[in-house]
């Protein structure tokens, strides 16, 4: 009974921020059906050669099952087996161990403890690599796999230029652990992310043959399993053996200040390869005949921000513009994106939302778009239960539609409103979103005109509106009545209001027919069709007779 107490309460901040928001046999098909589109990701990755998720995003889906898992632990699911389908039938000579990936700041410092001899190096973002040489001869080339066996990629090993095919003078075996990578000159990571330099170094390796293709490969060393014990030597040894670039990206730091150094330094300037973080290494480590294929103790990764973030979607909404435009918003568990915590985000346009499909439980990709705005890049993976969802339909909502607040039509009326007393409509002062809404859930606004009637004491009954505020409020009203007929039309939302010809009034506009309109300046045939449709639709016609009666100007 403790131990189940204190895997719940640990389970308790994953619960509020990643558990699936469903019953527990739900979310147990949730979990399975992650857990498989994981695994096809890991076949068309390790046998295929192809990436058919971003890098990042794969990393966050694969934390996302462990943290669901983590929730439910009641639920049984079958082990992760990430690397199944890597296995190959050749034999490492020393296993590739993987790193930890330390997840912030906090997590490094830890890691550091009581810890010396640090040093770091790009995280190259390519696919890692066994090389073994007799006698100065390259005689094997094996892909990772499971980190004890995998592919023999000695074939193709052979048309890579950067791969040396001898190295002179040596004697006896020589194996060398690197990754290889998608030359990139001057790649800045943090502005262009990882370009799916990985992908396309798996999906050649995978070929029969690379062809030309093969020049644009790149060999870095990171590790001499059977070489010295300490860094300063195996980087000696690596500088002999003619890999002096891989050497050059090697260094010797004091503690976590100089390691955070590095890994912005590393991010933010040019490198020759795709890197999505550092690895910090303790100089020495023990030889590689005891290192087994699993995380070591004396090595960790630190990776760099996410460029996209994985967010399940809580609840689809579609918000109304005044003009009819319909926006679907995709509410989110939050997620955080460049130290910005994200919880909602656009997905465009009606059309496009209907075609990515997209449903509460699905997990879709989240950028930022010039820095500051959240953009939806698609669907990662979909939640198997699809619920239903009251959509728009086409053409439910457009330019001469909800004038009043009918069933439906809340969104786009306030829409009207906020622009009405906005700075390109009648620029009313201290009038905003909050203010319509308040007077239109206190009942008060039945029509877009309706406002210009209500009296100082009605407005002062309106809840969080004070005496003060409602007379402020009341002044700004009589005042819109004094703006002059071009603000009203733009107020009222009039198609090229800033084009009409000036000096008209609203019967001598109202009476132009589409064919008329054209003749204006810079007015073509549709502009001039919504002109027609505008002044002759009944409801704009009672909004002009409601402005003839209360006096104001040109109409």
């Amino acid at each position: 009974m403790p131990r189940l107490i204190l895997a719940l309460l640990l389970c308790l901040p994953l619960a509020t921020l990643a558990c699936p928001q469903s019953a527990p046999e739900q979310a147990g098909h949730e979990i399975r059906a992650l857990q498989d589109q994981l695994a096809q990701w890991d076949d068309a990755y390790h046998r295929q050669g192809t990436s058919p998720v971003a890098d990042e995003l794969y990393d966050q889906a694969r934390e996302r099952l462990r943290q669901w898992q983590s929730c439910y632990p009641q639920i049984a699911t079958p082990a992760d087996t990430p690397l199944a389908s890597s296995a190959g039938e050749t034999r490492h000579p020393v296993a590739h161990t993987g790193l930890d990936k330390l997840p912030d700041a906090t997590a490094v410092r830890a890691w550091l403890a009581n810890r010396s001899d640090l040093w770091v190096q790009p995280k190259v973002d390519g696919v890692a690599v066994t090389l073994i040489y007799q006698d100065g001869q390259l005689r094997q080339a094996i892909s990772r796999g499971d980190g004890t066996s995998g592919q023999d990629w000695t074939a193709n090993a052979r048309q890579v230029p950067a791969i040396p095919q001898q190295l002179p003078g040596e004697r006896g075996r020589l194996v060398l652990q690197g990754e290889l990578y998608w030359r990139l000159p001057g790649h800045v990571q943090a502005r262009q992310g990882g370009l799916g330099a990985r992908g396309k170094v798996a999906g050649l390796m995978a070929r029969k043959s690379l062809g030309s293709e093969g020049e644009r490969i790149s060999l870095f060393i990171w590790e001499l399993p059977e070489g010295p014990q300490g860094m300063p030597e195996r980087l000696q040894r690596l500088r002999q053996l003619g890999f002096a670039d891989s050497a050059g990206l090697t260094e010797s730091v004091a503690g976590f200040t100089e390691i955070e150094a590095w890994r912005e330094r590393w991010y933010r300037q040019p490198l020759p390869f795709a890197s999505d973080g550092i690895v910090i290494r303790q100089g020495r480590r023990p030889p590689g005949r005891s290192w087994s294929a699993q995380a070591p103790s004396w090595a960790v990764a630190w990776k760099y921000p996410h460029q996209q973030a994985l967010a399940e979607v809580r609840r689809v909404e579609f918000k109304i513009g005044r003009s009819g435009r319909v926006t679907p918003v995709l509410h989110l568990a939050p997620v955080e994106l460049d130290g910005r915590s994200i919880q909602r985000v656009s997905a465009g346009s009606l059309k496009r939302w209907r075609s990515l499909d997209i449903r509460p439980g699905d997990q879709v990709a989240i950028a930022l778009a010039g820095l500051t705005i959240p953009r939806l890049d698609g669907v990662v993976w979909r939640s198997p239960a699809r619920p239903d969802i009251a959509a728009p339909e086409d053409g439910q909502y457009g330019t001469l539609t909800c004038w009043q607040p009918t069933a439906g039509c809340d969104d786009q009326f306030l829409a009207r409103l906020e622009w009405l007393s906005s700075k390109q409509g009648l620029a009313l002062s201290g009038v905003g979103p909050g203010t319509w809404r308040r007077l239109h859930e206190a009942g008060l606004l039945p029509g877009l005109l309706d406002w210009l009637r209500l009296t100082p004491d009605q407005l002062a009954q309106v809840p969080g509106l004070g005496e003060r505020s409602a007379a402020n409020l009341h002044q700004q009203f009589q005042l819109a009545r004094q703006r002059s007929f071009t603000n009203w039309l733009r107020a009222l939302g009039t198609p090229s209001a800033d084009a009409l010809p000036p000096g008209e009034d609203w019967p001598r506009l109202a009476a132009r027919s589409a064919e008329q309109w054209q003749t204006q300046p810079g007015i073509g045939k549709v502009r001039a069709a919504q002109l027609e449709d505008f002044f002759s639709a009944p409801e704009v016609m009672q909004l002009r007779q409601q402005l003839h009666d209360f006096g104001v100007a040109g109409f």
